[in-house]
């Protein structure tokens, strides 16, 4: 899920919101995001959680990655609260 806050707030322009089944594979999520990321130059700014994997958030600037495990996904529900921002649909 993309979801687009860049009118409501200055942290950041979209937040990409996905979620792994397990903690293996929140860790790969992540760090194929930065793998795909790095081959076109683009570091991020820091990455927080990788050493748990229960919510890994990379931090590209105007983007910001959060990937979660179901568990935790569920617990901090963050789409909730950014309900009056915009979804963008992936094709």
């Amino acid at each position: 899920m993309i979801i687009e806050i860049k009118d409501l707030t200055v942290i950041a322009d979209y937040f990409v919101v996905c979620s792994g089944e397990s903690k293996t594979q929140v860790g790969a999520i992540s760090d194929h995001i930065n793998e795909e990321l790095r081959k076109s130059g683009i570091k991020p700014r820091t990455v927080e959680g990788a050493d748990f994997n229960n919510w890994v958030l990379l931090d590209y600037g105007d983007v910001i990655a959060h990937v979660f495990d179901a568990e935790t996904r569920s617990f901090y529900e963050l789409e909730k609260l950014w309900l009056d921002a915009p979804r963008i649909s992936i094709k």
